[in-house]
């Protein structure tokens, strides 16, 4: 989250050579691959909302969801590009010109929104580091709600996991199943309806918002909120539109950013509370964590980790070090 130093900070960013202010009425396109009902969505309404009624009507945002303007394989290019002057996207699919950001996707390292904030604080500036090369700067984070474990069946330990199919959707889900001695199967989210029917998966790691989303509890019967790990979507923008800002712009646009990470936050801590009790009312048992199957996920989290830092470098592990050993 971004403090009043931090904003600070980005307010003097005013890049020398800018090739004068943003004309009167501007209106920036922005691009994201999500609904724009989702918590996501609805977050930059009023985002573009706030902006043009802090501007005084001088910035106007016009939101182009679902992929339409930039699917989110192409947010990166598309922004460097010109394509749009924002633009959204889930950091992990960032990964590849971005290693940083496979942070978010290191499992059971992150165990609670305050964890996600502390990883948050020190990710960003070499999130900004990276994009500042490529002529993006950063806006703002905000996560989605955490990943929890579904199942047939009750989990007591990690042993109850082997031999079942588990559903996995990335290299991460793959690597978890393989450590937990369970069948992987790759079903796209669109297909787990149907894949629960058929009986090709017992178990899954998601969101408890997908999972109402998708109705699991047809084919699921437990969820437990392990906490797998809290991605975040990031917003950017194009660093040479922002810096033909008026200073009383860049003001109005910082303001803005830190009221709708602030906000963003707290809708997605809403909608991971509103989602485990729309599973609960519709008969699905939400468990608490035994004790044995926490102690096994943290040993999982630490081989990722290990994992990951040695796949990405002297930054990935300095970071991890900042993370654990601050509050």
């Amino acid at each position: 989250m971004m403090h009043r130093r931090q904003s600070l900070a980005w307010l003097a960013g005013i890049g020398l050579g800018a090739a004068g202010p943003a004309q009167a009425g501007a209106v920036w396109r922005l691009a994201t691959g999500y609904r724009a009902d989702s918590l996501h969505g609805q977050n930059l309404r009023q985002f573009a909302d706030e902006l043009t009624q802090a501007s005084g009507g001088t910035l106007r945002l016009e939101l182009h969801p679902e992929g339409r303007l930039l699917p989110l394989a192409q947010m990166l290019p598309g922004l460097v590009e010109g394509k749009a002057e924002m633009g959204e996207a889930i950091m992990t699919g960032l990964v590849k010109d971005l290693p940083l950001a496979g942070a978010d996707s290191v499992p059971f390292i992150v165990r609670s929104y305050d964890d996600a904030r502390r990883l948050w604080r020190h990710q960003r500036p070499l999130i900004e580091a990276q994009l500042a090369s490529r002529g993006l700067r950063v806006l703002l984070a905000v996560p989605w709600p955490p990943q929890g474990l579904f199942s047939q069946r009750p989990i007591a330990g990690a042993a109850d996991l082997a031999g079942l199919s588990m559903r996995t959707y990335n290299s991460t889900t793959v690597r978890i199943a393989e450590l937990l001695k369970a069948k992987a199967v790759d079903v796209p989210m669109i297909q787990v309806g149907r894949a629960l029917s058929e009986g090709r998966i017992h178990a899954m790691i998601t969101s408890a918002v997908t999972g109402v989303e998708n109705q699991v509890w047809t084919g699921l019967k437990f969820y437990y909120p392990i906490n797998a790990w809290f991605p975040k979507n990031l917003l950017m923008m194009r660093s040479d539109v922002h810096d033909r800002l008026e200073p009383a712009q860049r003001h109005a646009l910082a303001q803005a950013a830190i009221h709708a990470e602030q906000r963003g936050w707290r809708l997605s801590e809403q909608a991971a509370r509103e989602s485990v009790d729309t599973l609960r009312s519709n008969g699905m048992r939400v468990e608490p964590v035994t004790s044995e199957l926490a102690q096994a996920l943290r040993r999982l989290g630490e081989k990722l980790s290990l994992e990951w830092v040695r796949s990405v470098g002297p930054e990935a592990n300095q970071m991890f070090i900042q993370y654990f050993t601050t509050t």
